[in-house]
């Protein structure tokens, strides 16, 4: 009898140990899964740094050549007594000025579109941080959610910010604004070199100069809104944050 007692006992002992080893193994991979989580976080925020970084230094050097060239267009101007060559020489700066900001306004699409894609992926990497441990959920105010509506969050915490305001107010219409300014005047410019009459190079020039604004804002929504069409969130909203109160 007492051995069996003994052997019941071991055996009791025995499940005990096999359940704290579980428990250990179980910590041991919530451990490695968020060692490989915030390695994967931190990645993503250093690639959106540097893209960003990178954009705002084409920005800044597209806007200063744009200064320097309508500067040069001047002195060029006064120096020449606007000469035989001046207007090639003008129709050269515009020419090429509108060529880099074409170049920068396609590169600006594409790094709105890497941006958009490091802030889903860090909102997924956010619901595996909520997965690993759900009461941290109530501390995130940027979203867990990889879907519009979390991406939407995540750009404007604490209200509602439509579309319309985040087009208007960003870089992106601002540098096409310019390109499409120095895009008009070379237009115009090349029509009237060409010996239009009239009002026509100043109709071309507007045109033109609208033609760029609007292609880049319309060229940049249909990109966006095919990445919906194709894209299938993970995790996805079950609504709009509270605090982003009625809409």
């Amino acid at each position: 009898m007492a051995t069996g007692v003994d052997e019941g006992a071991g055996a009791s002992e025995r499940a005990g140990e096999n359940a704290h080893a579980a428990d250990v193994l179980s910590d041991a991979a919530l451990a490695r899964r968020l060692q490989i989580l915030a390695t994967e976080h931190w990645g993503l925020l250093a690639a959106r740094s540097t893209a960003q970084s990178e954009v705002l230094t084409r920005i800044t050097i597209y806007l200063t050549l744009v200064s320097a060239g309508l500067v040069t267009i001047g002195l060029l101007g006064q120096a020449t007594r606007f000469g035989s060559w001046f207007p090639t020489a003008a129709l050269a700066i515009l020419g090429f000025l509108t060529v880099v900001g074409l170049l920068t306004l396609i590169r600006m699409l594409t790094i709105s579109e890497e941006d958009m894609m490091f802030v889903l992926a860090m909102n997924r990497i956010r619901g595996g941080y909520a997965d690993v441990d759900p009461t941290a959920t109530e501390y995130f105010l940027a979203s867990p959610h990889d879907d519009d509506i979390g991406m939407t969050v995540t750009y404007s915490f604490l209200r509602y910010r439509g579309g319309l305001e985040q087009v208007l107010g960003s870089s992106l219409i601002m540098s096409a604004l310019v390109t499409g300014s120095v895009g008009g005047m070379f237009a115009g410019g090349l029509c009237t070199a060409l010996g239009m009459p009239g009002g026509g190079p100043v109709a071309v020039g507007v045109v033109v100069g609208l033609a760029i604004v609007a292609t880049t804002a319309g060229y940049g929504g249909f990109r966006f809104t095919q990445v919906w069409k194709t894209y299938t969130p993970r995790r996805p909203s079950a609504g709009p944050p509270a605090q982003w109160g009625p809409r």
